[in-house]
């Protein structure tokens, strides 16, 4: 929702909108104001005072599974094995990525149409951030590996996954979760003074 408190009949509009907008992308229609406001039965005016871009509009669909995924990032920082957290947390990064069609674009954009967006990213970033550093200190990855390393991977899985078009939503999942272990195998090393 908005940080400001809408009327009623407004708020209505809004999550009417935002409904309309998160089908289009499940669906993988083109996020179009002009289209959504058909599709919502209101004037294109409307969805333009709520939302003046594509974009912006994007992002707010996306947003409650940043905030999900901020959220998980959290948990597993609460997590006393370091290695488990940061798996738990990439587990469900490659869940998102191959479930909700918002993510990718989101965070492949160069610049966020909304300031809320840029703070859930931050989120979920410098958690994630804290996540590696917590391997990086137990010594069981790579001391090479870094974010930027692993979100580049991340991507390759959700593209691998994606690529076979084929796969219904259990087998796409599953792809995922297994090339993520390939992954994580290759990156781990063993604890230091552990028969690994």
């Amino acid at each position: 929702m908005p940080t400001t408190p809408l009327r009623k009949d407004a708020a209505r509009n809004w999550e009417r909108i935002v409904a309309t907008a998160r089908r289009y992308v499940d669906e993988g229609k083109p996020l179009q104001l002009n289209d959504v406001a058909r599709a919502a039965s209101m004037g294109v005016a409307t969805v333009y005072r709520h939302f003046p871009t594509p974009e912006a509009l994007l992002e707010t669909v996306a947003a409650p599974t940043f905030e999900a995924l901020a959220e998980r990032a959290e948990q597993a920082l609460a997590d006393p094995d370091p290695w488990q957290a940061l798996h738990g947390f990439l587990v469900e990064g490659i869940r998102v990525q191959l479930t909700d069609a918002a993510v990718a674009p989101v965070l492949a954009a160069g610049t966020d149409a909304l300031a809320c967006t840029t703070e859930l990213k931050h989120k979920v970033t410098s958690r994630f951030g804290r996540l590696l550093a917590r391997v990086h200190e137990a010594g069981v990855i790579d001391p090479g590996v870094s974010e930027a390393d692993l979100v580049s991977l991340m991507c390759g899985i959700a593209y691998a996954v994606n690529i076979h078009t084929g796969l219904d939503a259990t087998e796409r999942a599953a792809a995922g979760r297994r090339y993520l272990g390939i992954l994580l195998a290759g990156l781990r090393q063993p604890r230091p003074g552990s028969a690994e």
